[in-house]
Formats: structure tokens, sequence, C-alpha cells
């Protein structure tokens, strides 16, 4: 049926019940987007349901919009749902506006799909009159129960009535009556008047509290004033501190500034120191690397001039001092050809023996 409905109403995209197995609420946000725009195309219902707040927010001003606009009560939660139980709360909605349609001839169902937007239902300004036609409804429905009570008592009233008319008037009992009416009138005389009297004593009580009032203010002001005039007799030593204190603030905050930049120098100068010593340490372990290869090359050429010796003293040397002058004299050359500039710790003299 709501298919069906929405088909006859001209809704622009087909709908199968199969779109609601599952929740879908952009399909349903967007019927009932169309719907309200059917029932009064000046709505200004925001169509934004990309969040949770923006949905919530919609389907409440919808519900609203046709609980007020075509006294329609949907339930929200349904709505929200977007399935199934969604359908039943739509289909109130386009009951209304496909009963409307049909109760114009059913023209509607003639027209062409181009022209559905030509079709609209203004009832905006229908509202006040058929919610004045209720009130009035409901009045006569009271009215009528009322008149009715009272046409029910008319045999009772008639007969009283009568008695009422009958019966001759006492000159005696209306002037007693009258007296009664008069008395009660003169008491409610009296205690207005009585009301009133205690209203102006009131009024005068609240006129002399305000006078009082004034008068305790401008006393205040009065004193205010003459406090604010007097000087008080420490004020002059509170100046004198106040500039001494600021003074030493002024000296305290150039003193802060020269210690903060004294600790920036001695850092800076600490970080060149700790550089410059680092450097230091590389060149001296680059150095200690160097000598030690030195040495190893020099105790390689002079194992080689020993050798030397050794073979020439082999061949026949003839005196064991020309062999030590002979072999002193190589390894001195070997020295000297190895490292030039080399600084060599020791002294000239040789041993006694040949080890030494």
């Amino acid at each position: 049926d709501f298919t069906e409905m929405m088909r006859a109403l001209g809704y622009p995209r087909l709908i199968s019940m199969e779109n609601f197995q599952t929740p879908n609420f952009m399909l349903v946000s967007e019927v009932l987007l169309w719907l309200v725009k059917r029932y009064e195309p000046q709505s200004d219902i925001p169509g934004d349901v990309e969040t949770e707040q923006d949905r919530v927010f919609f389907i409440k001003a919808v519900a609203q919009f046709m609980a007020t606009k075509a006294h329609i009560k949907l339930n929200t939660k349904k709505l929200y749902q977007a399935d199934g139980y969604a359908v039943k709360e739509l289909l109130r909605v386009t009951s209304v506006l496909y009963g409307a349609m049909n109760t114009q001839g059913g023209e509607r169902a003639d027209l062409p799909e181009e022209d559905s937007s030509k079709f609209k239902f203004d009832l905006g300004s229908k509202i006040a009159d058929l919610k004045a036609a209720r009130q009035l409804a409901s009045e006569i429905t009271s009215k009528g129960a009322v008149l009715y009570d009272l046409l029910g008592k008319e045999v009772e009233l008639r007969e009283a009535r009568t008695e009422s008319i009958a019966r001759p008037l006492e000159i005696n009992e209306a002037e007693k009556v009258m007296k009664i009416a008069i008395n009660s009138v003169l008491e409610e005389v009296q205690k207005t008047k009585d009301m009133l009297n205690n209203v102006a004593l009131d009024e005068a009580n609240l006129e002399a509290k305000i006078e009082k009032r004034k008068l305790e203010l401008e006393r205040s002001q009065k004193r205010l004033q003459t406090l604010q005039s007097v000087r008080p007799a420490f004020m002059d030593e509170y100046e004198k501190i106040e500039e001494q204190l600021q003074k030493q603030y002024s000296t305290y905050l150039e003193k802060f500034r020269n210690l903060t930049y004294m600790e920036q120098l001695l850092d800076d100068h600490r970080r060149t120191e700790q550089e410059m010593f680092e450097e230091a340490a590389n060149m001296l372990r680059l150095i200690q690397n160097r000598l030690k290869e030195e040495e190893q090359h020099l105790l390689k050429s002079g194992s080689n001039d020993d050798s030397d010796i050794d073979i020439q003293e082999d061949e026949g040397s003839d005196s064991e001092g020309d062999l030590q002058i002979m072999r002193h004299r190589i390894s001195t050359e070997a020295l000297l050809q190895g490292r030039v500039g080399t600084r060599i710790m020791g002294s000239m003299q040789g041993g006694d023996t040949e080890e030494d």
C-alpha cells in the first residue's frame, strides 16, 4: 500500500519493500522531506543527515511539524530505526495525502510525472480556521450537554416558578432582605476603607524609612569624602619604600640579565674547550699510531742491517773494536735514512758487551 500510494502521489523514484529489509535512513529521510514539502512547500526543515545529531534533529523537526500542522503523531524511535516499522509511520502521512488527493476527484493520478511539482496542498492558511472550528464544536457539545440537563429539570423548575409567581409579595420580608443586603454592602465598604487606611499607613512608614536611609547615605558619603581627603601618616614612608623597591627591582633585572649572559658565555667557552680537547686527543692518537708504525718500520730495517753485519763478520773481520764501530755506523745511517728529524732518546756510549 505504501509503495502504491507513493507512486500515486508522484514520488520520482520507485520504492519496494526490499529497500526496508535493512535500516535505510537515507531513503527514509528523503521520503519524509518529500512528504513535508508536498504537505507545505514553504517549510524550512533542514535536510542534513550526515551526523547522528543531525539525524536526531531532523526526525524531531519532522515529527513536530506533522504534529502541529497535520495533527499526525509519529513515533520518532520507529522512524529513526529506518526499517519496516518506519514504513508504518510513513503510511500515516501518505494516507492523509492520498485521501486528500482522492477527495479532489482523483485528478492527481492522471497527471504526468513532469507536472507533479505543480500539485500542492496549501493547508497552511486553513489551520487557524480548523482550530477555531474544533473549539466551537467542543463548546457546542458542552453547552448542549448543559442545556439537556436543564431541560430535564424543567418539570420541577416549572412548578417552583409558577408558585413563586403566584405567591403575593410581602413588604416586610422584602424590606428585611434589602436591609440584610445593605448591611453586607456597608460591611464590604468599611473593609475597603480600612484597607485603604492601612495602605496609607504603610505608605507613610515606607516614606519614613526611605528618608532615614537617605540621611544615612548622605552621612556615609560625607564620611567617605573626609577619609579620601585626609592623607594617611604612613603614606610618605610607603612612597619612599615603593621607590626603593622599584630601584631594587631594576637592579635585580640588570644583574639577572648579566648573569644569564655570563652563563651563556661560560657554556659556549666550555663547549669550545671540549671541542678543542677532543681535537687534541684525536691528533695525539693519530701521532701515537704513526710513531708506532715508524718504530715497527725501524725495527724491521734494523734487523736487516744486523744480518748484513753478521755476514761480513763471518767473511773475516780482524778485531772486535772495528766490528763495533762498523755496527754503530750502520745503525746510525739506517736511523737517519728511516726517519729524518725524529727525536731519539739515549746516550752516545756503547755497552760493554755486544748485547748491550
